[in-house]
């Protein structure tokens, strides 16, 4: 792991915040305190199944001063990679596992002059820890909530424990530009605007913000999937000449740390660019909010963690 160092956990609770997402207690398991962190900040928990091992990122969602234990929450997706469900069929009361240092791509922008806050589904996570300090603070905060009708009233509890604003909620299918669009037009200058959820709501938002103009300094997206799934392809590594399958299960990532290839990450969410790989052939299947427009058009670099191959060959610099 290039993460920085590892740290021992012992599971204290486990708790159904609804039918598919349960909440995880952490506690150090050596007794004492766990490092301070931001608002925004996730951990990256390490899962050693009997065949194979996973590593997820999961936002932390305890206040940002809380230090006695760490909480997170997990929803169980069928077809995911089987971190998820990994954490629901063998996590127990003390279970120990390994989570990273805490690391904080998604932090609050002390200076605006407002917040706007889109949660989709599970990705309110990150928005638990960053309403009670802007609350705190007195900022302004405008909070968007779509998900699926079985979960609005767990999840709008959480979010209303938190703030002591408003929350508007969603829970039928709708084009991002439709729903936000007038809403993002009316917001005053200085306002930043956060997003974090599935592919298709990020995306959907960040077209509508660019349209209108939304400097992106003051646009802000988390996201900790997408590269999961998708054709199997070879990675070839041009500095020793190994090839490694990428399953159609696995990231590329994955692939290479399965292979004890000594690849760095942070995010694991294509968030923060620390995986970046130099391609030297191939053409890869950008799927990340790091790169810009120009840096994809090049086909020179991508981020593993991610990222896939549009063929079936891809020659890497590592």
């Amino acid at each position: 792991m290039n993460a920085s160092r590892t740290i021992p956990v012992r599971v204290a609770r486990v708790e159904g915040v609804t039918q598919d997402v349960r909440r995880f207690t952490l506690e150090c398991a050596s007794g004492g305190r766990l490092p301070a962190y931001s608002a925004g900040s996730h951990v990256v928990v390490t899962m050693r199944g009997k065949e194979r091992v996973w590593r997820n990122a999961y936002s932390l969602t305890t206040p940002a001063g809380a230090r006695d234990a760490y909480q997170i929450m997990v929803r169980r997706v069928p077809q995911s990679r089987g971190g998820s469900a990994f954490m629901h069929s063998e996590v127990r009361e003390g279970s120990e596992l390994d989570i990273s240092m805490p690391s904080n791509f998604f932090p609050i922008a002390r200076r605006g002059a407002k917040h706007v806050m889109i949660a989709g589904g599970i990705g309110l996570t990150p928005f638990l820890s960053m309403l009670p300090e802007l609350a705190q603070a007195g900022a302004r905060v405008e909070m968007h909530l779509c998900c699926r009708p079985e979960d609005e009233a767990s999840f709008s509890e959480l979010i209303a424990q938190r703030t002591t604003g408003g929350i508007a909620v969603y829970t039928d299918l709708c084009d991002a530009s439709e729903r936000f669009g007038a809403m993002l037009a009316r917001q005053p200058a200085g306002t930043h605007l956060y997003t974090c959820g599935p592919e298709g709501l990020m995306s959907g938002v960040a077209s509508t913000a660019r349209a209108l103009g939304w400097p992106a300094s003051h646009f802000h997206q988390e996201s900790f999937g997408g590269g999961s799934h998708g054709a199997p392809f070879t990675a070839v590594l041009a500095q020793s000449g190994r090839e490694v399958r990428v399953r159609s299960d696995e990231s590329l990532l994955e692939a290479l740390e399965r292979e004890g290839v000594d690849a760095p990450y942070m995010c694991r969410g294509g968030a923060c660019g620390t995986c970046a790989l130099d391609v030297l052939e191939g053409e890869p299947d950008h799927r990340d909010f790091c790169l810009g427009e120009a840096e994809r058009a090049t086909g020179c670099q991508m981020l593993p963690c991610v990222s896939r191959a549009r063929g079936e060959r891809l020659v890497l610099n590592i």
